[in-house]
């Protein structure tokens, strides 16, 4: 059973957490449409596209920054508990500290549950509308296409390539595949236009041509269109940049464990992805107890002085977590340490500043 100290914390803890997201999200919303709204205006989008972009948004950017609302909401009603002597009361009472900790880690395992649901399903689902909509309106002039080149192994003997893919339309431009036996080009088969069919599972090819290269002369095969049947699947042509945010966790499972049989160079870019959706909600513990131990003294600066020392706190965790994660993305730094290593400093952090507290 919950005493009248756990619910009033516990309410506390999650009434400030969602109040946080609550005003930071429009705030978050209003900066993007301010510094979107000539492309979205410039290419006619209906209103419904822009609000499901928005609602996308809001889910893609709240499971990102997450850690960073829950630290400062935890910080702020603290702050606002020791400045009005209720911890020194509660403390006084006989509580002792792990037990006046205990609501806290109870809120902190609702939000990491919540994080977790919202990270391996709901938040990929919205990065997947969020890259379409970005993609096809908001890069949509020559210089972002030529950033999407696509080139992917797709097993031993075939590499394909794609100067642009559209997600939503699932069509792409300038498509090649080349086919290798041994170091030797055997054949290479190039479109202007390459588009899945999804009733079954068939590629259209426009403006095809087939070279077949022989030992004296090559052949050469024409079409203006066909239709045919490739090996490799729809998401080997989608942009590497994003598509393992785009999965949920049971399929991303599985797209690793297939690039790796094909050898992908992306696979620690994967991975990061996939180590991130439970280091990140695994996070709410430790962001809570620095937070606790930053805020529940009485200081002479007051509530000011533990925002900023939070604020200080959580721009370093994120710091931590984007440059690890970059060089394990970009070299070949485990990605599992690399996603745990914050969650490690902080919670030897974390345990410092609770014992220094509990005195």
């Amino acid at each position: 059973m919950l005493s009248i100290l756990d619910r009033y914390i516990l309410k506390k803890y999650l009434g400030t957490f969602i109040l946080l997201l609550l005003l930071f999200i429009p705030i978050g919303i209003t900066v993007n449409l301010a510094e979107k709204i000539d492309k979205i205006l410039a290419n006619e989008v209906p209103f419904f596209e822009v609000a499901v972009y928005y609602l996308d948004f809001t889910i893609y950017f709240a499971n990102l920054l997450f850690p960073l609302f829950l630290f400062l909401s935890v910080i702020w009603f603290t702050s606002k508990l020791a400045n009005n002597t209720e911890v020194i009361a509660f403390l006084s009472s006989g509580v002792s500290y792990y037990r006046f900790l205990r609501p806290y880690m109870i809120g902190a395992t609702i939000v990491c549950i919540g994080a977790l649901i919202l990270g391996m399903y709901l938040a990929p689902m919205a990065s997947k509308g969020f890259n379409e909509f970005t993609f096809q309106y908001l890069k949509n002039n020559k210089k972002d296409r030529q950033q999407n080149n696509v080139y992917r192994q797709i097993n031993d003997n075939d590499y394909i390539y794609v100067s642009y893919f559209n997600v939503k339309e699932k069509s792409g431009n300038n498509f090649t595949l080349e086919h290798f036996e041994g170091n030797k080009m055997t054949y290479k088969l190039a479109a202007s236009r390459i588009k899945f069919n999804e009733k079954d599972s068939s590629y259209t090819l426009y403006n095809y041509t087939k070279r077949i290269i022989g030992e004296h002369e090559d052949i050469l095969q024409t079409e203006a269109k066909l239709d045919t049947t490739f090996t490799f699947e729809l998401e080997d042509l989608t942009p590497v940049e994003y598509i393992a945010e785009t999965l949920n966790y049971t399929e991303l499972n599985s797209f690793i464990e297939r690039e790796k049989e094909r050898g992908s160079t992306y696979i620690n870019r994967y991975e990061v992805v996939r180590y991130k959706r439970w280091s990140l909600p695994v996070s709410a513990y430790i962001l809570t107890i620095i937070a606790v131990a930053v805020s529940s003294m009485k200081r002479r600066g007051g509530m000011g002085v533990n925002l900023a020392i939070g604020i200080g706190i959580g721009m370093v965790f994120i710091f931590f977590d984007k440059i690890f994660g970059t060089m394990a993305e970009q070299s070949s730094f485990s990605p599992f340490v690399a996603t745990w290593f914050p969650n490690i400093i902080f919670g030897i952090l974390a345990i410092y500043l609770l014992k220094n507290a509990k005195r």
